[in-house]
């Protein structure tokens, strides 16, 4: 455990724009330290990556586990980046805050009030992605459940909701991104990859973000995306990744 949380609006400072990387699914010793030594070079700070995957298919990837987790903790100490990943349920709570230092609660979870009593209780942060059949309001009560335990070092994540639209993946709703930032004092972030669904619209669905305000970028980013294991068609590689980061900095002193 931490001797001292991180602060989250340290490491997403209002009127800034940082941005979180990493893979979808954690796949290999090697496609993660690929990742991390480029993404830190271009000032990530933040890795993320699945060590456990909900997928909707029993049959799909579904992570490599513990396995996972060491290799994502490995390789953001050699690169001197946090770690977010994904924890499914109150029994790999403890297991899974070993490795990480921002428990990520997903989409499915947004819900899940058990699990988010059980992360407010803990000295680690929370980023929570908004549920896709969830509205805003429904979202920020989801905070609630966590900050009412006592841990308000919370993130929020725009990913996308599920409308009658089937152009793309979900439907980014950008409202949602000033929406927040009047009701909560926490960072508000974009996840541009799951509306998209295909890498080709990530970058306007970013720009669209840093253009709303939000105080960050969640994305994801694969070595080598055609070979991936989980969500291929909508992770972008290195060189795209360089290209949306630079335009969005342009945007985000833009907007300054």
């Amino acid at each position: 455990m931490m001797s001292k949380m991180l602060n989250v609006r340290e490491l997403f400072p209002e009127g800034q724009l940082r941005f979180i990387a990493g893979p979808c699914a954690v796949e290999s010793e090697e496609q993660i330290d690929a990742a991390a030594s480029f993404l830190s070079s271009r000032g990530v700070k933040i890795l993320r990556g699945g060590a456990y995957k909900p997928r909707t298919s029993p049959e799909s990837f579904q992570g490599l586990a513990e396995k996972g987790l060491k290799i994502l903790r490995k390789a953001a100490d050699q690169y001197n980046m946090l770690v977010v990943t994904e924890v499914m349920d109150e029994e790999n709570l403890d297991l899974v805050g070993e490795y990480t230092d921002i428990f990520q609660i997903g989409s499915r979870n947004c819900q899940n009030f058990s699990l988010l009593r059980a992360v407010g209780k803990l000295d680690k942060p929370v980023l929570i992605k908004r549920g896709f059949g969830n509205t805003v309001e429904e979202f920020y009560q989801a905070s609630r459940y966590i900050s009412k335990e006592g841990n308000d070092q919370i993130i929020m994540v725009e990913r996308g909701i599920r409308t009658f639209e089937d152009s793309t993946r979900f439907t980014l709703d950008i409202s949602a991104v000033p929406v927040l930032k009047e009701k909560v004092k926490y960072p508000v972030l974009v996840d541009p990859s799951h509306p998209a669904g295909k890498r080709e619209y990530v970058p306007s669905l970013t720009y669209a973000a840093v253009g709303a305000g939000a105080d960050g970028i969640m994305i994801e980013v694969h070595p080598e995306p055609e070979r991936a294991m989980s969500d291929a068609r909508q992770q972008v590689d290195f060189r795209t990744f360089e290209k949306i980061y630079g335009q969005a900095m342009k945007i985000r002193e833009a907007m300054s």
